[in-house]
């Protein structure tokens, strides 16, 4: 990895916090999935609180049955904190981004359509 740094450090955080934030709230007062609700099927990115809550209470086997790919929420935080520059290469930065947006995508068709 390339010496990072954040631009925008401040205003990063708090859109960051703002997003965990609403995803609690989610949680908390169990509000569906808006693209359960209306289409009827699970979205990409169904069962990810799920995981991380399964992950916390060290359960790692129930957090992979809700949702496979949830490890790639962390990444993708990163790559938003650092522009998209985790590493010195650029095609590193795009091909590591595209695997993990594909994975999302398989794991989507595989196992939750």
């Amino acid at each position: 990895m390339k010496n990072l740094k954040i631009k925008k450090p401040k205003e990063k955080l708090i859109s960051c916090a703002w997003i965990l934030g609403a995803i609690l709230i989610m949680y908390i007062f169990k509000i569906p999935c808006l693209i359960k609700w209306i289409f009827g099927i699970e979205c990409p990115g169904c069962g990810i609180t799920r995981a991380y809550v399964s992950l916390f209470q060290l359960d790692l086997m129930q957090a992979f049955q809700y949702n496979r790919v949830f490890w790639v929420v962390p990444i993708c935080f990163l790559f938003y904190l650092f522009d998209g520059q985790l590493f010195k290469r650029k095609w590193v930065n795009i091909a590591l981004e595209g695997s993990m947006y594909l994975l999302l995508i398989l794991n989507w068709i595989f196992f939750k359509l």
